[in-house]
């Protein structure tokens, strides 16, 4: 069995398309063929689901998938621990990170950067689910996400802060308390994330118990859109209390506390639950402890 085999696979399953994953490996599509029937022969199994075109892996194929995934992984990290003994840590951390979080991220990636300049960076906004994913089909060195709501599988987790929750109105649209209630947040014309982000539904089940159902005139998957519109149009917004760290408060508009009830939920990283942890997975983890993000949060975040 060749590492090469086990990557034609992975791409397979990537791209869904002979004709694309082989060009994809700068290969012929007969070639590709040829490997995945010679390591079908190897294990004794059907791989792929024959047909015209590419249906699926068999179980067995799935099966193997899963273990050419962990392998080629394994051979990334053996390449880069023995790389850091001679040279010092390099190459590339794959960060997903769900929208909500992505304005904290710069505080962790520029100080890991500055110790570590030979270390490159790729953070992409993903949901919660296709961090999960991610992770375990090692496309992902690390997630940021909510570690404590929907239940994750086969990770280490690492808290980084508490996430609050604010309501972002119109000066006059607010009355003149240091707070407002999800009941009264409800009744405001919103802009919200939409429903396949776990941040809204956090939101949704809080609005479940205080006894109300907003309905939503705006619904996007992108935090930096969501401010957008309540920036320019006559929308309100329940967002997370980091998006002030970046964004601060439009002109004319306020940000105050929701209670009633109040709560928090918290952001971590998540990675591989394996030893020995990758190199990078464990210096992005290393460098995240250095940093209070609650109190840097607190300081930008009305009381």
């Amino acid at each position: 069995m060749l590492l090469r085999q086990l990557e034609y696979l992975t791409t397979l399953a990537r791209e869904k398309h002979f004709a694309r994953a082989a060009e994809a490996c700068y290969i012929s599509q007969p070639a590709m063929s040829a490997a995945i029937r010679k390591l079908e022969a190897e294990l004794h199994v059907q791989i792929i689901q024959r047909g015209n075109r590419f249906i699926g892996f068999t179980p067995e194929g799935e099966r193997i998938l899963k273990w050419a995934y962990r392998i080629l992984a394994e051979r990334d990290a053996l390449i880069e621990d023995v790389g850091a003994m001679r040279e010092g840590l390099s190459g590339r951390l794959r960060i997903g990170c769900i929208p909500t979080a992505l304005c904290v991220v710069p505080n962790l990636t520029s100080l890991l950067c500055q110790d570590q300049p030979r270390v490159r960076v790729q953070v992409s906004s993903m949901t919660s689910i296709e961090i999960q994913r991610g992770l375990s089909q090692y496309g992902l060195d690390v997630g940021v996400t909510y570690i404590d709501n929907e239940p994750l599988t086969g990770v280490r987790t690492v808290p980084l802060y508490s996430e609050r929750y604010l309501l972002l109105a119109a000066e006059e649209d607010l009355d003149d308390g240091e707070s407002a209630t999800w009941s009264e947040a409800a009744e405001h014309p919103l802009c919200l994330l939409s429903e396949d982000m776990q941040n809204r539904r956090i939101l949704n089940s809080v609005f479940e118990q205080a006894r109300v159902k907003p309905q939503p005139a705006v619904e996007t998957n992108s935090i930096s859109a969501l401010y957008a519109h309540v920036r320019e149009g006559p929308w309100a917004t329940v967002l997370p209390h980091s998006w002030l760290l970046r964004f601060g408060i439009p002109e004319g508009m306020r940000a105050v506390p929701l209670s009633e009830p109040q709560i928090s939920k918290t952001i971590g990283l998540v990675l591989h639950d394996r030893d020995p942890e990758p190199i990078l997975a464990r210096a992005f983890v290393d460098t995240a402890r250095r940093v209070d993000l609650d109190e840097l949060l607190d300081a930008t975040t009305p009381a």
